[in-house]
């Protein structure tokens, strides 16, 4: 029995999403304060002097409030139309969902035996198809919602913290930070919430039929993740089109600045930096959510507390998830209110600091909620194997040694990305001699960059499978997601800051104004990095506690490597992360080359446009992207949705199993190898730029031979740190869980090449 009754829990977990949602409003408030019309400010009582005519007065706050409309009309535009497509393949595929899972029995709706206790008798198949199919498109809803919801803020957020740099940097990192936890808090409530609410309207009808109803559950993480793939994949390539485009020929051919209003494919640009790294980032870190929670039920469903109907301790994932939500509250509050931000040299400190903070508090809020939530001692279930005996403590090991492998991949990443140290610095120096040995010298950073990360993942695995094997690792994964509230965050906080910065050249503000929003998004471009880091990390541990889910309801004993069936499967899985990188960089390559003839083509008709006399057309470059990303999202997204059910129906389970093997081994180094080669040629660009030391100051000034060939590797390190990286961590995730929803069919039909021979 657990110390926590049931009734608490029942209450406990609603409120936390409750307070989580709430902060999250109070935020957006906060934010909403912060005027973009001349007018409004003189009645607020705003400061004179941000009302006089000038570049940073009246005049500065229309330009800005005009640039943030065209921002979020052609934001909105994109995602609108994206989820239209989206919502007609994935329609599809929940009725592929009800199909083959109802036929798993012949559509039969009597019950049936028990997978893992004969002896009683379960739902139907076709009943759990039902559910299943529902708890999908609950996923894909809140994956969308949170999308959105982020996309929204963001856009909302981004003129307001150039308006505020005026007052200084303090002002405009405050308001960048609050928009990004706007972002954090009402993605990690939702799900959480959401999540809760499905079990118990699906508790009305399974009652204490828990393994029917844990299993159904997992179509919650199919759906999220399946909205994640799309968002992340045609979110990069709109946004890495415009970017490619803008920097060739802006910045390399013409010479101009970065987000030059000149530059046709500005407005593109900046919306990219929305719909990829904000709306594709809240759905891939919701879909890892959703999945490490579903992985870490299906298994408990399966142990001793779970047989005996134990809610509170069934609901640990939950919990654990709660008290992230606390944690993570608290945790803000250093950087909004506890301490003020003076000075330049103290935003990525400030970023930083918060990730120990929600690291250590949370370590904290993990020993009370196993201490309450877990029986003193229980037992799991592994794989046909001698069932594990655990204690509650055994637990919070896994979750903290998750919790901390997180942090120690953040900073591995900060460490490799970031221009305060000397892997970007050399990378920087070697810009001396032309764009091949920046090339080179990226390349080799990004394969240097996989050591430790893959080491602490490693040793996260065996002490968490050494203490409570597939459940240890389903816990230890959401402990490294246990924060996400916090580094959702810092990751949002990222390209709100990069459009304020954008804004600021747009709208004519003076230098110091952009010196304040350049210097936020240098920090900004780090801890995105430590965002990705983080996502890819926390992957690894979800794909392999999916992995265990999988290989247990599709009633395998064990994976034989030496198998025949098995190798082929792992080494085409491993194959599959190579093939997907090549379609999503082509992908970013075609549509680029469209977006820089464009750009070209304008400015050579457009009379007048490099003086400054004619405005652009940016209209023509946000539908480019938009066209290209909407076309090109779909062939890498189907690779990955189809490739399990194919290998499942005509190779059977044991191949399959070896498909995700191989595909989680291989696409997790080249994940965090083309993600901080990535970062890092982006921050070398900006160590020269800024010239912030005598060595960056002899690399430059801009448009330098070094500063041109760090803008080379910077245009070729985009689609990589931006499309392929980020979109390889959901492709071993959804690969997971798609193969755990289907497990089922293809245990009951699967095999069919196998079984003609």
């Amino acid at each position: 029995m657990t110390i926590l009754p049931f009734l608490w829990t029942e209450i406990l977990i609603p409120v936390a999403a409750l307070i989580g949602i709430g902060f999250a409003l109070i935020q957006w408030y906060i934010v909403s304060c912060i005027s973009v019309s001349p007018a409004r400010a003189s009645e607020s009582g705003g400061d004179d002097y941000l009302l006089e005519d000038g570049p940073d007065g009246a005049d500065a706050m229309i330009k800005c409030a005009e640039i943030q409309k065209a921002i979020s009309v052609g934001a909105n535009s994109f995602l609108f139309t994206e989820y239209k497509y989206l919502g007609v393949f994935l329609g599809l595929f929940a009725i592929i969902i009800f199909v083959f899972l109802g036929s798993v029995e012949n559509f039969s709706t009597s019950p049936q035996p028990c997978v893992y206790n004969t002896s009683e008798e379960c739902a139907p198949a076709l009943i759990t198809a039902a559910f299943t199919t529902v708890a999908f498109i609950l996923g894909v809803v809140t994956s969308v919602l949170s999308g959105y919801l982020g996309m929204k803020i963001a856009t909302y957020a981004n003129a307001r913290t150039t308006l505020e740099a005026r007052k200084g940097v303090g002002k405009a990192f405050i308001a960048a930070f609050r928009s990004g936890s706007v972002m954090g808090f009402l993605l990690a409530a939702d799900g959480l919430l959401v999540l809760y609410i499905a079990i118990n309207l699906f508790k009305i009808y399974y009652k204490t039929e828990w393994e029917g109803l844990f299993e159904a559950i997992t179509g919650y993480g199919l759906g999220g993740s399946s909205v994640a793939l799309f968002g992340r994949v045609g979110g990069g390539i709109y946004t890495k089109a415009a970017d490619v485009g803008a920097d060739l020929v802006g910045k390399v051919e013409r010479n101009i600045p970065e987000d030059d209003p000149r530059n046709p494919a500005v407005i593109a640009d900046n919306v990219g930096d929305n719909v990829g790294d904000i709306a594709g980032m809240g759905s891939d870190l919701f879909g890892s959510f959703a999945e490490s929670s579903c992985a870490a039920l299906v298994v408990a469903s399966i142990s001793s507390f779970g047989t005996s109907h134990d809610f509170t301790a069934m609901c640990f994932p939950l919990l654990i998830s709660s008290m992230g939500i606390v944690v993570c509250l608290i945790t803000t509050l250093f950087a909004t209110d506890f301490y003020e931000i003076k000075e330049v040299n103290q935003i990525e400190p400030a970023l930083k600091r918060q990730l120990i903070i929600s690291t250590a508090l949370m370590t904290l809020g993990i020993l009370l909620v196993c201490f309450l939530a877990l029986p003193s001692s229980f037992t799991i279930y592994n794989l046909g194997s001698t069932p594990k005996v655990v204690k509650w403590w055994h637990l919070f090991f896994c979750v903290a040694v998750g919790l901390w492998a997180g942090l120690i991949i953040g900073y591995t990443t900060e460490y490799f990305t970031s221009n305060a140290y000397s892997p970007v610095q050399d990378v920087a120096d070697s810009c001396r001699t032309g764009a091949a040995t920046n090339i080179i010298f990226g390349l080799a950073l990004g394969y240097k960059s996989v050591i430790i990360p893959i080491f602490a993942i490693a040793v996260a695995i065996y002490v968490s499978f050494a203490l409570a094997v597939f459940y240890g690792i389903a816990v230890a994964a959401l402990g490294m997601l246990s924060t996400i509230a916090t580094g959702l965050a810092i990751d949002a906080y990222g390209p709100i800051s990069d459009n304020a910065g954008g804004i600021a050249e747009m709208a004519g503000m003076s230098h110091h104004i952009r010196e304040r929003t350049d210097a936020l998004d240098a920090a900004g471009n780090t801890t995105a990095a430590i965002g990705k880091g983080f996502a890819i990390g926390s992957a690894a541990l979800v794909s392999l506690a999916l992995f265990g889910a999988y290989v247990s309801r599709a009633s395998l004993t064990s994976v034989d490597v030496l198998s025949a069936k098995v190798f082929i499967g792992l080494i085409v899985g491993a194959m599959l992360p190579y093939w997907f990188s090549a379609m999503t960089m082509k992908s970013v390559g075609k549509a680029a080359l469209s977006m820089v003839e464009e750009v070209r083509r304008q400015f050579n008709t457009i009379p007048g446009l490099m003086e400054g006399i004619n405005n652009p057309d940016y209209a023509t470059c946000v539908k480019i992207s938009t066209d290209a990303s909407i076309k090109e999202m779909i062939p890498p997204g189907a690779l990955v949705m189809v490739t399990p059910l194919v290998v499942g129906i005509l190779f059977g389970v044991e191949t399959l199993a070896g498909l995700l093997a191989g595909a989680l081994v291989s696409g997790v180094q080249i994940a965090i190898s083309a993600s901080n080669t990535g970062g890092a040629w982006d921050n070398a660009k900006k160590y020269i730029e800024a010239g912030a030391s005598e060595h960056a100051r002899s690399l430059g000034p801009k448009g330098s031979d070094a500063h041109k060939a760090a803008v080379i590797g910077d245009t070729v390190g985009d689609p990589l740190k931006d499309t392929s990286g980020p979109s390889l961590n959901i492709l071993i995730k959804l690969m997971a869980v798609e193969s755990l929803v289907f497990a089922p069919f293809f245990a009951a039909h699967g095999g069919l090449l196998f079984k003609i021979g």
